[in-house]
């Protein structure tokens, strides 16, 4: 059975890498029991997939992996068994069955919900609600990418579907997986060059809500809860 577990990486934790969150949640299902399953083969691993790596420094109440299972409780005592394991800062926030011909996670993202906080004396010197709105009304925004071998010039317009000012900071929506990925970062940065101000990263918190698949359908939503 395919399970897609969303979770929550928040707090001290949003320090772990990728590699290191893997590793972890590994250890945690062997101390949970449950009947994950392994692949075959020389060197057998837990059959785990996450959606999209989510950057050192960043928290998230919408990450998700899939997992392959063999006998599987509910929804319900799955997330409760799981959560006995995790350290403050991960939590487990649902487990959907996926049909059998399901695509995984990383296959399907599309845009994913972020919102943006200035730490405290950091807020930008302009008018955050009037500058996205000028910064969003060009016919186009440009950027220039590098590599490690070289740049790339692109419109990056395409890819922010929605942006706009809070109380708290701001809201985007940007395109994210294999095809097309826009970071909040690079959105961030591109709107204080337009404002003729110097960026920096450290200002700014990052806090992943979300992830989509085509037509802004969560990921959760291509489950069913276990009863």
């Amino acid at each position: 059975m395919k399970v897609r577990i969303k979770f929550a990486k928040e707090g001290i934790v949003r320090f772990i890498g990728h590699l290191d969150m893997m590793r972890y949640f590994q250890k945690a299902f062997r101390r949970a029991e449950i009947d994950i399953q392994y692949s075959q083969g020389f060197s057998p691993h837990q059959l785990i997939s996450f959606a999209a790596p989510l950057g050192v420094g960043i928290t998230s109440t919408g990450e998700y992996m899939d997992i392959v299972m063999g006998d599987c409780p509910s929804s319900k005592e799955l997330i409760e068994i799981i959560n006995r394991q995790m350290v403050e800062g991960v939590r487990i926030l649902s487990a959907v069955a996926l049909p059998d011909n399901s695509k995984n996670a990383m296959s399907l993202m599309d845009t994913a919900d972020y919102h943006i906080s200035f730490r405290e004396g950091m807020a930008p010197a302009f008018n955050l609600t009037q500058a996205i709105k000028d910064f969003m009304a060009q016919p186009e925004i440009m950027v220039t990418k590098k590599t490690k071998k070289s740049e790339k010039t692109m419109d990056i317009k395409p890819m922010i579907y929605e942006l706009r000012s809070e109380d708290t900071g701001c809201f985007m929506n940007v395109a994210t997986g294999s095809t097309q990925n826009l970071k909040p970062e690079q959105v961030m940065s591109t709107l204080y060059t337009f404002m003729n101000q110097d960026f920096d990263p450290y200002s700014i918190q990052i806090h992943r809500l979300e992830i989509y698949g085509p037509q802004f359908k969560s990921l959760e939503s291509y489950g069913e809860t276990m009863e």
